[in-house]
Parts: structure tokens; sequence; C-alpha cells
């Protein structure tokens, strides 16, 4: 006997013997969109003391809301006002633990805020670490005295992971529209080179332990759209380095800064008047 052989394709779940899912677990279909434009951008601005970083961050489209975590603006307060920045900005009150800095940043009421600054960043680490300590048991149960109690540097990878929070909720403010800026304090960091002698340069005072693991600075790197040095220029004469004494911004990584920016290369001259930061906010 001869059988016909059907040569049509089979079609559907049900021609293979696959069973049709229940309603409403088909798998999703991808979704497609138009790239979104920049909304707030975030700012890590960095340097050694005294050298303008609050001043700088004043001057950012307001109203300006501060985290005044190393109580600067009190000093600082006669030359805002003199240079007509005072009544760009607002302080947040009552912001004096980690907890209180989460949640104010959580909380409503920003809607009239273009720009958040928490001044500093590393003292915010130090809150957090403070937290952990006084919140966080070790392993066994037991209260810890210090971050180094958790043992084998777990206490570093528990603060990177909550200093994780402050990043995502200033990541919220950016996707609504505000510039969020994290001003730090600087520190010295030895490079390694693999191609010839190693090099110290100017990083962000924040964790950073050796071997790079549980790194809050690195984090802070890749979380923000600008890395921004504060310092001064140097040029090279007659073979030797010669401080120029002119306040420079570095939007790019320098052999001795770290840096970074998605719309700037070059490094910016800073003067005693008003920064234009549209050059940098575009």
């Amino acid at each position: 006997m001869t059988k016909t052989i059907n040569n049509a394709i089979p079609q559907g779940r049900t021609a293979f013997g696959i069973p049709t899912p229940p309603a409403g677990t088909e798998k999703p279909r991808v979704r497609f969109g138009a790239v979104r434009a920049q909304a707030g951008h975030r700012i890590c601005l960095y340097g050694t003391g005294g050298i303008g970083k609050t001043t700088l961050a004043c001057q950012l489209p307001g109203p300006v809301a501060i985290f005044d975590l190393d109580d600067s603006l009190p000093v600082l307060s006669a030359r805002l006002k003199a240079q007509g920045y005072a009544k760009n900005i607002t302080t947040v009150d009552g912001v004096t633990d980690w907890a209180a800095l989460l949640a104010a940043l959580n909380a409503d009421g920003w809607q009239d805020v273009k720009t958040i600054v928490v001044d500093t960043a590393t003292r915010a680490e130090k809150m957090c670490e403070d937290w952990i300590v006084a919140h966080v048991p070790n392993e066994k149960g037991m209260k810890v005295a210090n971050i180094e109690g958790y043992g084998f540097g777990k206490g570093y990878v528990i603060k990177e992971r909550e200093f994780a929070r402050l990043l995502a909720v200033l990541d919220r403010h950016a996707r609504a529209g505000r510039n969020v800026v994290l001003v730090c304090h600087d520190c010295v960091n030895s490079v390694a080179n693999p191609e010839g002698d190693d090099w110290i340069r100017f990083e962000p005072r924040l964790q950073n332990p050796q071997g790079g693991k549980a790194s809050i600075r690195a984090d802070v790197k890749e979380w923000c759209d600008h890395l921004l040095f504060i310092g001064y220029d140097v040029a090279a004469d007659k073979g030797k380095a010669k401080g120029t004494g002119t306040r420079t911004m570095y939007t790019s990584e320098r052999p001795h800064c770290m840096a970074k920016s998605r719309t700037m290369t070059e490094a910016i001259p800073l003067t005693d008047g008003p920064f234009d930061w549209s050059a940098i906010l575009k």
C-alpha cells in the first residue's frame, strides 16, 4: 500500500505537538523606541580643599538644593552672597546621618529643584559606614566595632552595596530631569603601568580597597556622566613641571588625574567670575 506524503510545512504549536500556553503566559515581545533626550546630568566634582568645588556647584542651574554634610556653607555664605550665588541655593535641613540622607532624597517636594548637590560624597560614605557598623551585625549575629570587624574585606562589600542605594536614588532624580552632583575630596593613588614605571595621580577620595574589589570610587566613575577634577594647571618648563597657578577643570583622563565627560574633552581654565556650565550640560 502506497502512503501519500503531505509536503505542507506544519504550522503553529499544535502541528508539532507543543501545547498552547495558558492565557497571559506568552513570551513578551521586545519593544523599540526613539533615543531619549538627556534628562539631568550626573556629575562628580572633586579636588583639593578650598579650590572652589562648592562654589562651582552653586552655579549650576537653580534652584540648587545642597546637602551641606561638611558644613562648608556657613563659611562660604558671605562670598556666595557677594558673588550673587546665594539666591540660587537652598539647604536640605535635618540630615545628620545616612538614613536621613536617603529618606530626604526619597521624600516628596523636589519638583521645583533643578540641581541636587551632596557636599561631600566623601562625608556621605563615612555616614554610610557609621550606619552599617551601628545596624548590621556580622555573620555570627554579633555587633562589630568597625568596618573591619566583618572580616576578610566583607565590610567593604557591604558598604559598596549600601552606598549603591544613594546612586540609585540620585539616578531617579536625574531621570526626572534634575542635575545631581557628588562633591568629593581628593586623594593620591598609584596607577599600575604594565609597560613601564607606575605613577601617581589625583582621584576622588572614596573607598577603593587594594585589588579593586568593592570600589565605590570605580562605581562612581562608571555611574556619572562627568567626573571633573579641579586642580592647578601644570606646564613644562625646560623639562621640569612648573605650576602656572591657573585653576583648571579637567574633563578627560590625564596622567595626573582621573576624569571624564560625555560632552567635553578640553581642559577649562577657571576664573574668579561666573562659570558657564552650558558647555558641559548640553
